[in-house]
């Protein structure tokens, strides 16, 4: 609906109205007798245009309010009461005391049109408040019905004008009225809106109804007999006291039919609440199933739901986890009494209940228990929580009264089970996906800091090239190499694997970075320097966590290289033409904190001349596996580091990384994978930075 149009059309009848009812009440102050045929048509045509707006305004004025239907009969009722006032208060003032006697003047006009106007208003709204409660609730357009009837009511009111002007037409005025009344009795036989009123809004408009059905059946009495109509109103209007008669016929015959609608009703008014009740319910848990996030919230709106639409006593849920039950919610009822209930109907052992099952008092044991006395139970209903052929837990109803569960309580109980069981489910997975998501952020955050602990540049000499490639397996990984510029010019470097993968080992990666880090200033030998770093991890690291490592140094100045391997992958090096794997001895950090690990590390070292190339790498590369189970292997890389020896160092990396790409694309990552290549570009002893 356009509010803002709608509040305009309003506007605009209600000016429409105002203006006819301004130009009747002057047209009155001139013309205040009804003494010639065409004054009587101009007066009769400006009463039925004030009918007329009066009601197209007030008709617009209670649909927009969308008043309930009790309101709109209450205020019919109001309005009804307040004409009986009028009429059994002021008939005698208005028609006795000489100063009002008809054709007095001005103060008679402006107290007649005063009281016919209040008349014209209080029966426009309530003849506008009879159209509103015969659409209402209507599932077909009874449109054409009411229109006829009101039809027949306006030519009543003609009818009756053209009998003062010839008494010959009398017959016409008796066939209008009669057929209105026949009209009204029919259409008051649309009532369906009582049908959706609860039981207790039933029994106030069965009160309602015989006092406003009495209310208008006197009014009609009063219109023929009453002085204040016969003179102030008849004098006003001859057509008005038609309209005026018909709509206390209207009155008393509708809420006639509705008294006795609504007292053939109430047998049925408590089922048809209950009903509307598990149809709201059953709404509302499905709109809780998208909104509600809470697990536990969820649990406890689901029991207690259920309590109030299946009139039980006491409603608890469980959830069932690896054959185990687990109370979630209880409503009216101790977590103890209900566990227990749960663990006597669900006895351990005995196969799943996989339909609704109800429990009476005799067949459960425990009732008679000290500590089971208020959970004295008639009869307890079992629904299964099922999803995807699957029982997910129970939902328990248990009701004290004498009254078993019937099958419509079965139903329902079976209705709630099953949104119950969706909703739950729903809420575990939207708690699983915001955890997951929460993790995701936590690991965003991991992956962001690991990649700031790595190098992104390498240092820049004139006599090497140093290229590097680094991806995690997950979001974070446990591979680590970095370098260090050293005094004497001379560089460090360091190339390590954390065992496992994930968070945990690039925690330890983070560590072994400071380490390192620390160590490369105060240490030179490589060898040393491992055997410190070991002893340094002995309170770091976990009892099934180690560390592969080489660490090494270039010394620009001699043109060579010393290095240590603590049980890394080879270290290649390609000289002349050939390719040579170093693997001298070395345990990995953290494997032995004693002598061992210090004796049998080795140190080598070895020249480094000019198209001399170094690789670097982590297990990730050779064991690369296919869908086959297939690895890449060391045979592969060597190939490829042989064929581009004379190429620069960063094509020698992509075509490794691009290679072992194509070789697993069928395949996931399984492990970090880090490559490090150094290149000799000028054989000059004396290169600085």
């Amino acid at each position: 609906m356009n509010l803002p149009f709608t509040k305009l059309a309003a506007t605009q009848k209600l000016e429409n109205a105002l203006l006819v009812s301004i130009l009747f009440f002057i047209f009155k102050i001139f013309f205040p007798l009804q003494d010639s045929t065409i004054i009587i048509l101009i007066n009769e045509t400006f009463a039925f245009l004030a009918v007329y707006f009066w009601l197209l305004y007030i008709v617009s004025i209670i649909e927009f309010k969308v008043k309930s239907p009790l309101a709109i009969v209450l205020n019919a009722g109001i309005l009804n009461a307040l004409l009986f006032f009028i009429i059994a208060v002021s008939s005698s003032v208005l028609t006795e005391d000489p100063a009002f006697s008809p054709g007095t003047g001005f103060l008679y006009v402006l107290i007649s049109s005063l009281v016919s106007f209040v008349f014209i208003a209080g029966n426009v709204y309530i003849f506008a408040a009879f159209r509103e409660l015969f659409f209402l609730k209507q599932k077909r357009d009874p449109r054409s019905y009411f229109n006829v009837m009101s039809l027949f009511i306006a030519l009543a009111f003609i009818a009756q004008v053209l009998e003062k002007l010839n008494d010959s037409l009398d017959f016409l005025t008796d066939t209008f009225f009669v057929v209105s009344i026949v009209l009204i009795t029919v259409n008051s036989l649309r009532v369906a809106w009582i049908a959706f009123l609860t039981k207790r809004q039933k029994l106030y408009l069965l009160i309602i109804s015989v006092v406003l059905s009495i209310l208008f059946g006197i009014n009609f009495y009063l219109t023929f007999e009453s002085m204040l109509v016969n003179q102030v109103i008849l004098n006003f209007s001859y057509g008005l006291q038609m309209f005026f008669s018909l709509i206390m016929i209207y009155g008393t015959i509708y809420f006639g039919v509705i008294f006795f609608t609504t007292l053939f009703h109430l047998p049925t008014a408590e089922a048809f609440d209950r009903k509307a009740e598990e149809v709201s319910s059953l709404m509302d848990l499905s709109k809780l199933i998208t909104e509600v996030f809470d697990f536990k919230e969820l649990a406890d709106t689901v029991t207690t739901v259920t309590n109030k639409v299946c009139n039980s006593e006491s409603s608890w849920l469980v959830t069932k986890n690896n054959n185990e039950f687990e109370l979630i919610s209880v409503n009216n009822i101790g977590f103890v009494e209900a566990d227990k209930i749960t663990e006597a109907i669900l006895r351990p052992g005995e196969s799943d209940i996989t339909e609704l099952k109800i429990t009476s008092s005799r067949e459960i044991k425990f009732v008679a228990s000290d500590d089971l006395k208020s959970a004295n139970f008639s009869s307890i209903a079992a629904a299964p929580l099922m999803l995807h052929n699957e029982i997910n837990g129970y939902l328990f109803v248990g009701r004290k009264s004498d009254f078993e569960f019937d099958e419509e309580d079965q139903k329902s109980i079976s209705a709630f089970a099953d949104y119950a069981s969706v909703a739950l489910e729903n809420a575990k997975l939207i708690e699983k996906s915001l955890e997951k998501e929460r993790l995701e952020k936590e690991m965003d955050v991991a992956r962001e800091v690991q990649y700031k602990i790595i190098p992104n540049n390498a240092p820049k000499f004139k006599d090497i090239d140093i290229s590097f490639f680094f991806v995690p397996a997950f979001e974070v990984g446990g591979d680590y190499y970095d370098f260090f510029e050293l005094p004497d010019n001379k560089l460090g470097f360091v190339i390590a694997d954390v065992s496992g993968k994930g968070i945990s080992a690039s925690f330890v990666m983070a560590e072994v970075k400071g380490i390192f880090a620390s160590l490369s200033k105060m240490i030179e030998s490589p060898k040393e320097l491992l055997v410190k770093a070991n002893d340094v991890l002995k309170n770091s690291l976990e009892r099934k966590t180690f560390v592969t490592a080489i660490y090494g140094v270039f010394d620009f100045n001699k043109g060579n290289l010393t290095f240590a391997r603590a049980g890394h992958t080879p270290l290649y090096h390609f000289h002349e033409g050939e390719l040579e794997s170093l693997t001298p001895e070395g345990l990995g950090l953290g494997l032995d904190y004693g002598d061992l690990f210090s004796s049998t590390l080795k140190e080598m070292e070895i020249s480094f001349n000019y198209n001399d190339i170094i690789v670097l790498f982590t297990d990730g590369i050779p064991e690369s596996q296919n869908l086959n189970g297939e690895e890449f292997g060391y045979e592969k890389l060597k190939n490829i580091i042989i064929e581009l020896a004379d190429k620069p160092i960063q094509e020698i990396t992509n075509e490794i990384m691009k290679q072992v790409s194509l070789f697993a694309k069928d395949n996931s990552q399984h492990d970090d994978i880090t490559l490090v290549i150094f290149k000799k570009v000028k054989n000059k002893k004396d290169g600085v930075i």
